[in-house]
């Protein structure tokens, strides 16, 4: 009775526990998914009330919205934004782009205004008072462009020409001016007699009227200009006359714009070599190792200079394209390297050999698999690059191969070199604390980045 398989079923369809436990089985079993109906015109199946807009907006945006709320409640984010060291520095960043976006697309200051003359050469910044001498040096270089004005055959027109900065001649008859000058003249050869006026205290009174006669030939701005003018003094002036504080502010933009676009297309540039290499191996593994073998076998610094002296004279120069090109041709290694050693880890791992078991394509696992869980790296290589861009802009144009038209830090600090030697320190110190403060933040930002996706963290 028992030895054909058929009365083994009928055996256990008639046992009471086995019909139990078949009930619970088919009781906890998944519910079948809805039948798909194929939408008339389309080549896919249809789903009812996929796609449909909820509330206005669509799933992809819904999904977007999630995502991003996802990171900001993950262990990850909480473990950035819990460095407040990082998030102040990370302020930082965002006040020297906003900065940069002001300067670039607003127009909050131009290239024409660091070139103009605003004040005295070698003027101390913070409003700070000037020695007699100098003081009586600034008078006199501006009555003497007022007084050759006036000497020319068309007074008003040679007048109008005439500027310190925002400061114009005022707006009198030629005759009043005359009568101006010379009493101005006449103060000030009194003042000259003086052997040194540091030391004659008692012709400050004499000094004092000579300088309310200059401004009543100079009569300073009112209103918005007039603060305008005030903030372009508060650095002082270079042994130019030149703001130093607009030119620090400009060149806050030149920094930004050659560490984002150097960066971003080093690391998109290096990260799909080393991505590839890694992954295809073989001629293409052995291809990208000996470029970037090659290319860091040269002396860095060497290598830039060599790039940027190659397009003087062309009809780039003048421009930031030598410096993107001189710096993104040596800039993608690093990238290159980490990514591939990265790469060659993530390949090995259990769902990238799960899709390629299934079937997947090498492009698809690739984009969809191997590079998003080595995004982190791209980010914190970016941060990296940022700080090596702008220090090898500033020491390029120092050189005289960099910014040639324009102002720059390094372009501040090579112009800075006679004034140190007088003891005039306010536009080296401008540049290096505007450059420190800047590197010093993407430092700390790279550091923050580098624990907080750091798979290897333990602390909490």
């Amino acid at each position: 009775m028992w030895s054909t398989p058929w009365s083994i079923r009928e055996f256990a369809c008639n046992d009471p526990i086995y019909a139990f436990h078949r009930a619970a089985k088919q009781a906890t079993a998944r519910p079948a998914r809805p039948e798909r109906s194929r939408t008339p015109g389309t080549s896919g199946t249809h789903t009812p009330g996929a796609g449909v807009p909820r509330n206005g907006r669509s799933t992809s945006d819904d999904d977007g919205t999630h995502m991003i709320r996802r990171w900001f409640t993950s262990r990850t984010a909480r473990r950035f934004f819990r460095n407040r060291l990082a998030v102040a520095a990370m302020g930082v960043i965002g006040l020297y782009a906003a900065i940069a976006l002001a300067v670039g697309l607003v127009g909050m200051i131009t290239l024409d205004e660091t070139m103009q003359r605003v004040g005295p050469a070698n003027m101390p910044g913070l409003w700070r008072g000037r020695a007699p001498e100098r003081r009586l040096e600034d008078c006199e270089s501006m009555l003497g462009a007022v007084d050759r004005a006036l000497g020319r055959h068309d007074p008003a027109a040679a007048l109008a020409d005439v500027r310190f900065g925002p400061l114009r001649v005022a707006s009198l008859p030629p005759a009043q001016l005359k009568q101006l000058v010379d009493r101005a003249w006449t103060v000030f050869d009194q003042l000259a007699e003086s052997e040194d006026l540091n030391q004659s205290p008692g012709r400050l009174p004499q000094l004092e009227q000579l300088e309310a006669l200059t401004r009543k030939i100079f009569p300073e701005p009112a209103g918005w200009n007039r603060w305008r003018w005030r903030m372009a003094l508060a650095l002082g002036t270079d042994r130019q006359g030149r703001s130093i504080a607009l030119r620090g502010i400009y060149s806050i933009k030149v920094a930004i714009e050659v560490g984002a676009i150097t960066s971003l297309i080093s690391v998109v540039f290096g990260s799909v070599l080393g991505t590839a290499a890694a992954f295809f191996g073989g001629l293409v593994d052995h291809l990208v190792i000996w470029l970037y073998t090659t290319f860091s076998s040269i002396p860095n610094l060497v290598l830039l200079v060599l790039l940027a002296h190659m397009f003087t004279g062309t009809v780039f120069d003048g421009t930031l394209v030598p410096v993107y090109v001189a710096f993104c041709v040596t800039f993608w290694i690093g990238p290159c390297r980490v990514m591939r050693a990265e790469t060659l880890k993530i390949k090995e791992l259990e769902y990238v050999q799960a899709a390629t078991a299934a079937g997947f394509g090498r492009p698809r696992i690739l984009i969809r698999h191997i590079l998003p869980n080595a995004a982190h790296l791209m980010l914190i290589n970016f941060s990296l690059l940022f700080i090596g861009a702008i220090k090898s802009e500033v020491i390029l144009s120092f050189l005289g191969l960099g910014v040639k038209h324009g102002p720059s830090w390094g372009i501040m600090i090579s112009q800075s070199g006679s004034e140190v030697i007088n003891g005039f320190f306010w536009q080296i110190g401008a540049a290096t604390a505007m450059m420190f403060f800047l590197v010093l933040a993407f430092n700390i930002f790279s550091d923050a980045l580098q624990d907080a996706f750091d798979p290897k963290y333990t602390g909490e």
